[in-house]
C-alpha cells in the first residue's frame, strides 16, 4: 500500500480548518483549498487561535504550533491538490455545490488520488456516480470539533474498492482518529439515532407531554450526557436539525420527519429557552419515550445493516460522548424493558416498525452480547484486533475469552502462517481494565483477580509458545498488560506512534502477567527494574536498539514487514545480546545494590547526580510494597524455567492486591496522587 503523505481539504469553514489542523497536528502536510483569500486566511486564523488556546492549556508548546502550522498551505489554487493522496471535500451540505466540485477535482486530480466526501446528508454514491473514478471515492464523515472528536465514519459505496477502503482506515488511524466503517445509508450510523433524539425532544414539548427543563433533565439522566437535546440543538444550530431531520424524513418516513415546533423554532431565529424549573412527576415518562425512539433506531439501523452493534455502541460513546452505547444501555435497563418502551413507539408511530434484532434478543432472553476482539485472515496472515478503542482496548474477561477463541481458530487454520496482534484506535492495550480491579477487591474476590490472571498467563505461554510465527503489532500507546502481551509475542513490529511502559507501581500493584520476567530475559535484571519501577516510557527507536523489537517501520510500510517476518520463520527473541552504552546508566540505578538504596529511601549510587536524584524523586512516588515486592519476584525468576517463574509472580497476586495500597492506587487513577502508606 502506498505511504499516505499529502491530503487536500477543500473548505476553509470549522469543519474544512478543523480537519486540516488535525491531519497537520499528526505529522501530516494538508493543502487547504477556499474560493476566496478571506475564507482561506479565516481558516487559518482559526486553526491559530485554537492552537494558541491548546498552548495556553500546555497542551502543545509554540515550537510544535510552529510545526503544525508549517504542514497547512492555505490556497485558492484547486491544483494545489493536483498530486495529493486524498481529498477531503468540506463544503456546505448543498448537492450541486458538492458534485461540481468533485467533477472539478476528478479532471484535476493524478490517478492515484482518492477523493471523499465528509456529507453528512446525501448518499456517497450519488456523488461517486458523477466522476470517472468511483473506486476511488469514499465518505468521511467527521464529527465536531473534527480536531478534537476521534470519531470518523467511514462510508464505501458499492464500487469503492478494497484498496481505497484500506487507505481510508489508515488515514484514520494517521491522525488519531477512530474509524467505522458503516453502509451508505440516510443518517449513516450516529446521526441516524442522535437525530431523532433531538426530534423527538421537540415533539414531546409540542405534545405538552413536559416543558424543556424537565425533558432536558430526563435526556440528561436517561444518557448520562452533559447536555439535553435543546442545549445541543442551541450549541450546534437548530437549521442544522430541521436539514438532518427533513433528510431522514425524506428517505424513511415521517417517523424520522421534523415535528412541527423544531421547524417553527428554526423560522423564529432564536435558540430554545432552558430555564424554569423540572417537573420530576413526568421524568419517568420523557426518559421511556427517549429510551423507545433512540434505542428502537439504534436497533433498526443494526437490522439494516448500517453499522454492526459494538460500532453503533462506539459511535455513541466516541462521537457523541455518552457513558453507554445504546445497547449497553438495553442491557442495563433490560431487554422486555428496552422491548415494551420501542413498542410503545410503534403504536406511536405506525411507520416505525420493531426492529427484528430487538425482537429476537426478547425471545432469547438474554441481553446482547459483544464483540470485542476481530479475527481477518489476510494472504495468510491472521490478525487479531483487540477491538475496544473507547476503553483504550483494556484487558478484561470479555477481551482475553474471545482472544483465546479467536488464537486457537487462528492456530487451527492450516492457511495461516502468522498471527498478528494489534488494537483498534491510537492504542495496542492501555493495560487491563482498573475497574475490573477495583470491582473485585471491594467485593472481597481477590481469589477471582488471580484466576483471572492465571489464565492470562496461560493464554500469553500458549502465544509465545505457537508453531506459528506470533507478532504484536504495536501501533500507538502499550502499557502494562498490553505490553506484557506484546512481550509474550515471538516478534515486534513497531511504528514510530508507539511506546511501551509498566505503570503498575504507580497504582499499587505489580505487572502481573510476565511483564518482569520477560523484560529480564530480554535486557536483563538490572534495566529491566529500571524500567518496571519507574514506569519510564519505552520509545519504539530504543526497543529497537534493545532488541526487544524486530522491525521499527511507517505504517505503510507494516504489512511488508509482517510478510518479512513471516517468511524469515521464528526469531530467537531471548537471544543473548549487548546493552548499548546509553542504557548502562540506567542498568546501573536498577543494580541489587542501588535497589536497596531506592527502597531504604536514599539516593542511588554510581550514576550522574541529577540522574540519581530524579531517579529518587520518581521512586518517592511509587507504591513501596509493589516495589519490593517486584523486585523479589525479579530476583527469584533469575534461572527459572518459564512456568517456574510464571507461578513465582502468581505467588504474590493475592498478597498485593489486598494490600490497602493497592485500592488507593487502582480508585485514584485519573483524579489524584495516590497517597501510599506502605501497608
Amino acid at each position: 500500500m502506498a505511504q499516505i503523505n499529502k491530503i487536500g481539504v477543500i473548505g476553509a469553514g470549522n469543519m474544512g480548518s478543523g480537519i486540516a489542523q488535525k491531519l497537520a497536528q499528526e505529522g501530516l502536510n494538508v493543502v487547504m483549498v477556499d474560493i476566496k483569500d478571506e475564507f482561506v486566511q479565516r481558516g487559518v486564523d482559526t486553526i491559530k487561535q485554537l492552537l494558541d488556546e491548546a498552548v495556553a492549556r500546555k497542551i502543545f508548546k509554540p515550537a510544535q504550533v510552529d510545526a503544525i502550522l508549517e504542514r497547512i498551505e492555505g490556497t485558492t489554487d484547486f491544483n494545489a491538490v493536483a498530486d495529493t493522496d486524498i481529498v477531503i471535500e468540506a463544503v456546505f451540505e448543498d448537492k450541486a455545490v458538492k458534485t461540481d466540485l468533485f467533477k472539478k477535482l476528478d479532471a484535476i486530480c493524478d490517478a492515484k488520488t482518492i477523493l471523499a466526501t465528509n456529507t453528512s446528508s446525501f448518499y456517497v454514491r450519488d456523488f461517486a456516480d458523477q466522476i470517472e473514478r468511483p473506486d476511488r471515492f469514499v465518505g468521511l464523515h467527521y464529527f465536531f470539533h473534527p480536531a478534537k472528536n476521534r470519531l470518523l465514519e467511514i462510508i464505501p459505496h458499492e464500487g469503492t474498492s478494497q484498496d481505497t477502503l484500506e487507505k481510508s482506515l489508515l488515514l484514520a488511524k494517521l491522525h488519531g482518529k477512530t474509524g467505522i466503517v458503516v453502509k451508505d445509508a440516510p443518517g449513516f450510523a450516529v446521526n441516524r439515532f442522535f437525530v431523532p433524539f433531538l426530534n423527538e425532544a421537540a415533539r414531546m414539548l409540542e405534545e405538552k407531554v413536559a416543558d424543556i427543563p424537565t425533558i432536558e433533565a430526563a435526556a440528561k439522566q436517561a444518557f448520562k450526557i452533559g447536555m439535553g437535546a435543546f442545549e445541543l440543538m442551541n450549541v450546534t444550530g437548530i437549521p442544522i436539525a430541521v436539514h438532518a431531520a427533513t433528510t431522514l424524513g425524506n428517505e424513511l418516513g415521517d417517523f424520522y420527519a421534523p415535528s412541527a415546533v423544531l421547524k417553527q423554532q428554526m423560522e423564529k431565529n432564536e435558540n430554545w429557552d432552558l430555564t424554569g424549573e423540572v417537573d420530576e412527576s413526568k421524568l419517568a415518562e420523557v426518559i421511556e419515550r427517549f429510551y423507545g425512539v433512540n434505542l428502537g433506531v439504534a436497533a433498526a439501523l443494526v437490522d439494516e445493516g448500517v453499522a454492526s452493534v459494538e460500532d453503533t455502541d462506539r459511535g455513541a460513546k466516541i462521537g457523541l460522548r455518552w457513558i453507554q452505547g445504546p445497547f449497553e444501555i438495553m442491557n442495563k435497563i433490560g431487554i422486555d424493558r428496552t422491548y415494551q418502551a420501542v413498542q410503545a413507539i410503534c403504536e406511536r408511530y405506525p411507520d416505525f416498525k420493531m426492529p427484528q434484532v430487538l425482537a429476537l434478543q426478547k425471545e432469547k432472553g438474554t441481553p446482547f452480547a459483544f464483540k470485542v476482539v476481530d479475527l481477518d485472515v489476510k494472504d495468510g496472515i491472521a490478525y487479531i484486533t483487540i477491538n475496544r478503542p473507547e476503553a483504550m482496548n483494556a484487558l478484561n474477561e470479555a477481551v482475553f475469552i474471545q482472544l483465546a477463541e479467536l488464537f486457537a481458530k487462528a492456530e487451527a487454520d492450516a492457511d495461516v502462517k502468522a498471527i498478528v496482534f494489534q488494537g483498534a484506535g491510537k492504542a495496542f492495550i492501555a493495560g487491563a481494565d482498573i475497574r475490573y480491579f477495583v470491582k473485585k477487591i471491594k467485593a472481597d474476590q481477590i481469589d477471582t483477580i488471580v484466576q483471572f490472571t492465571r489464565e492470562g498467563h496461560e493464554l500469553l505461554l500458549k502465544i509465545e509458545n505457537s508453531a506459528k510465527l506470533t507478532i504484536a503489532l504495536l501501533d500507538g500507546l502499550s502499557l502494562g498488560g498490553g505490553s506484557e502481551l506484546a512481550l509474550s509475542c515471538q516478534a515486534i513490529v513497531a511504528t514510530p506512534a508507539a511506546s511501551m511502559a509498566f505503570p503498575e507501581t504507580s497504582i499499587g500493584i505489580y505487572p502481573g502477567l510476565g511483564g518482569m520476567l520477560r523484560m529480564t530475559r530480554q535486557v536483563g535484571p538490572e534495566l529491566a527494574k529500571y524500567y518496571v519501577f519507574t514506569g519510564a516510557p519505552l520509545s519504539m527507536s530504543d526497543a529497537l536498539e534493545l532488541g526487544i523489537v524486530a522491525r521499527l517501520v511507517n505504517p505503510a510500510e507494516v504489512e511488508a514487514a509482517i510478510k518479512e517476518l513471516a517468511a524469515q520463520g521464528k526469531p530467537d527473541k531471548f537471544k543473548e545480546r549487548t546493552i548499548p552504552e546509553k542504557f548502562k546508566p540506567y542498568a546501573v540505578l536498577g543494580s541489587d545494590a542501588n535497589v536497596d538504596r531506592l527502597l531504604a529511601g536514599e539516593t542511588p549510587e554510581g550514576v550522574d547526580e541529577k540522574l540519581a536524584a530524579r531517579m529518587k524523586k520518581i521512586i518517592g512516588f511509587k507504591a513501596p510494597l509493589a516495589l519490593k515486592s517486584g523486585n523479589e519476584i525479579i530476583n527469584r525468576q533469575i534461572g527459572k524455567t518459564m512456568p517456574e517463574a510464571v507461578e513465582i509472580e502468581l505467588d504474590k497476586l493475592a498478597e498485593i492486591f489486598a494490600t490497602a495500597d493497592a485500592l488507593e492506587g487502582l480508585t485514584t487513577v485519573g483524579r489524584k496522587r495516590p497517597e501510599y502508606k506502605g501497608i
